[in-house]
């Protein structure tokens, strides 16, 4: 069954014990808890950032850095939030910045950040509108891709149907090619150039190699003399790798259950994974650090990703969707819970 964002349950049982973690004392005198062994130990600094009382978050799906270290989160915003902007920007020491993108209330979801020479972009999908969209760091309109129309794999078998479009999540080869998934949508990769001009789609929902059933993000990964496509297969618990052609490459099995998302920094990639925990990968894509892993029971799960904010288990995640290291190699993760949740992992080791 194809997963979408609504239908969405976990289906295993809990995990036979709770996530390890130690505890540390903050400068505030609480205990903050340690997450990691080794190399890989982060403070758990939950609930992070002074966001301003007129904005309350939906879900948070989005993270990012730009080059000033300034961090953006993009939500879906609270039903009972003033303020409706769905782009949130704080400084590094976490302080309200500004905010924009009212109208991406509601379907507010993947966050791609990307230099291009001089200047810095940022590249927002909105599943519920259908839009991918590339914005300067202020919000101003670069363009907006709507319905793949142009693509075989989207034209309706009939007059009456509509073949489902639900953009989440984007990536970005060094040419400026863009890769946008439809997650929640038909599981086809769609590809355009620089400029916007749509190239082909790749993949559709099945099992086979070739195939994907929810796409929900995607990395080009430029780390070896071969450049290939990530895509976070969600619905079929894998890794799934492409040529920047589109072509089947292999899959990486094993690194998580229902992966969201990538980013990489200085050889290591950070994954969320949508059951309750956030896993790094070093540079042959083997797990070096798994964190906050704590799966909950179906029925404990939906309970707890409902609650109010501040109310979560300390030192325990429970929908990692979207992660990003930033430049001094802290970790934010944010996480697909109705009142949000956004959480620094800072690097003690």
């Amino acid at each position: 069954m194809q997963l979408t964002r609504r239908s969405f349950l976990v289906t295993t049982a809990a995990a036979a014990c709770a996530p390890a973690f130690l505890e540390a004392t903050d400068k505030a005198g609480s205990k903050a808890p340690i997450l990691g062994q080794g190399k890989h130990q982060y403070e758990a600094i939950h609930d992070w950032g002074e966001l301003p009382r007129t904005i309350k978050y939906g879900n948070t799906h989005g993270v990012c850095e730009d080059s000033q270290g300034n961090i953006y989160i993009h939500h879906t915003v609270n039903a009972s939030s003033d303020n409706v902007d769905t782009m949130v920007v704080f400084d590094n020491k976490g302080k309200f910045v500004r905010s924009w993108g009212r109208q991406f209330k509601g379907g507010a979801h993947g966050l791609t950040f990307r230099k291009e020479g001089s200047e810095e972009f940022l590249y927002l999908c909105d599943y519920q509108h259908g839009i991918v969209t590339k914005r300067t760091l202020k919000g101003e309109e670069v363009f907006t891709l709507g319905y793949p129309a142009e693509s075989e794999a989207y034209k309706p078998r009939d007059q009456t149907s509509v073949v489902p479009y639900r953009p989440t999540n984007v990536a970005i080869a060094p040419n400026g090619d863009i890769y946008v998934g439809d997650g929640y949508g038909s599981s086809f990769v769609n590809q355009y150039n620089s400029k916007a001009e749509f190239i082909r789609s790749f993949g559709g929902l099945g099992k086979a190699d070739g195939q994907l059933d929810c796409p929900h993000g995607l990395w080009v990964d430029t780390r070896a003399e071969m450049r290939l496509l990530v895509v976070a297969d969600r619905g079929n618990s894998r890794l799934h790798r492409f040529t920047l052609e589109g072509k089947h490459v292999d899959f990486i099995l094993g690194t998580s259950r229902m992966p969201c998302n990538f980013h990489e920094r200085n050889g290591s990639v950070v994954i969320p994974d949508l059951v309750s925990k956030v896993v790094i990968l070093d540079r042959t894509n083997n797990v070096i650090a798994s964190l906050g892993d704590g799966e909950y029971p179906k029925q404990d799960w939906s309970t707890v990703r409902n609650q109010a904010s501040g109310t979560f288990v300390p030192g325990r995640f429970v929908c990692p969707h979207g992660a990003c290291f930033d430049h001094e190699g802290n970790i934010f993760v944010v996480e697909w819970v109705e009142s949000g949740r956004v959480t620094k992992l800072r690097s003690i080791s």
